[in-house]
């Protein structure tokens, strides 16, 4: 597989406008993979060198909401929304004990969920501390980039 620097520079857009995480592209038994980590979007080809970082956007795109509310809106209430698409996992393992549950406290940088995504599992954190009131996905179900997973009242 060639690698065009275009074509890095394209998947290190779509990973800052999209608000991912990482993005693996393979082809055979060589990949690329681009990652974004505090601040900047880094490009990795494997099993070759390291590309250079590239500057990403400082405010990406909010993509419309997948699901619509269950409930009617409060203006203090936070929704935690996914940041990828993936599969939605409330536990760590099958038949482990849920992270969280309506009723109970979260805090700050508490894991409340996993996406899996490309066989990754990803954990989602609170960005607030507060009470879950609501949780608006299944466990197993698959869930769209900015999709609501949960709303917290802080």
């Amino acid at each position: 597989m060639r690698i065009e620097f275009d074509y890095i520079e394209k998947l290190a857009e779509l990973v800052s406008k999209n608000d991912l995480s990482e993005i693996t592209v393979e082809d055979g038994d060589k990949a690329v993979t681009i990652r974004k980590e505090r601040g900047f979007v880094a490009a990795q080809p494997v099993p070759v060198a390291q590309a250079a970082p590239v500057a990403a956007q400082q405010t990406p795109q909010p993509a419309a909401e997948a699901a619509p509310a269950k409930k009617p809106e409060a203006s203090n209430l936070i929704r935690i929304t996914s940041p990828m698409v993936g599969t939605f996992y409330r536990s760590p393992a099958p038949g482990a004990e849920p992270f969280t549950a309506v009723g109970k406290t979260v805090s700050i940088g508490q894991v409340v969920c996993i996406i899996e995504a490309m066989k990754l599992m990803n954990e989602i954190e609170s960005e607030v501390s507060g009470k879950v009131v609501e949780i608006c996905v299944d466990d197993g179900q698959p869930v769209e980039f900015g999709q609501t997973l949960m709303v917290i009242e802080p």
